[in-house]
């Protein structure tokens, strides 16, 4: 179940209040600037840092490279 656009309009992170990507095939909001991902559950984003976690550098570089195609996908959608 993809996340309503609204809401992802105005989600930000609980620690740094900056805006989060989403990722709809993992089920999980990011905030690349902190490395920090927060899960969904049932649909509900669990925005609480005592429950998100922190990605490996792996991890972080993988969902980063993600962020870069989709910003690819739009600019040539448009």
């Amino acid at each position: 179940m993809a996340l309503d656009p609204g809401l992802l309009e105005i989600l930000a992170c609980p620690d740094d209040k900056g805006p989060l990507r989403y990722f709809a095939e993992e089920n999980l909001l990011y905030n690349p600037r902190q490395g920090r991902s927060y899960p969904i559950q049932d649909g509900i984003p669990v925005l609480l840092i005592s429950e998100s976690t922190l990605v490996t550098e792996d991890e972080q570089k993988r969902l980063d490279a993600l962020m870069g195609e989709e910003t690819g996908n739009r600019s040539s959608e448009s």
